[in-house]
């Protein structure tokens, strides 16, 4: 479970890069960012192999996406192996000097962890979540909130 900090960062975002979704409506990837889509936050895919998805427009890294929408990015979600973390986190991290703001997380979904990589990124001043699904916890956020 992500901590209430983490969460209220994720709520109070409006724009996700997620790297690694993938084209492939079958894949965890595509059905995660249609919700978060559907949830009202703007969605930009990273994947090298794409020019759109979700009918966005698609970048190659996140190095590749033009300024004016990179510095507007306030959450990382990572859809890639854990071994493949490191240089997404870095450019996370340059993008955040360049920005001096954002991003303000990055989030490794369930099943993707990479400790060395989560603290290169909280040295930058970026929170990380590992290991859990952003839509998991978003539903079980909203679904508190109701409930209160």
């Amino acid at each position: 479970m992500a901590t209430s900090r983490e969460v209220e960062l994720l709520l109070g975002s409006k724009t996700i890069a997620v790297v690694g979704l993938s084209k492939d409506p079958s894949k965890e990837s595509f059905s995660v960012s249609q919700y978060l889509k559907e949830q009202g936050y703007k969605i930009i895919p990273v994947n090298p192999t794409a020019s759109e998805i979700l009918g966005e427009r698609a970048y190659p890294s996140l190095l590749e996406i033009p300024a004016e929408d990179a510095k507007r990015i306030e959450v990382v979600d990572i859809f890639r192996p854990s071994e493949q973390v490191p240089p997404i986190v870095e450019q996370a991290i340059q993008l955040r000097k360049a920005d001096g703001a954002n991003p303000k997380m990055i989030w490794m979904q369930l099943g993707i962890e990479n400790p060395a990589a989560a603290e290169a990124a909280r040295r930058a001043g970026i929170a990380v979540v590992q290991n859990l699904c952003v839509r998991t916890e978003h539903r079980r956020v909203a679904h508190a909130q109701r409930r209160a």
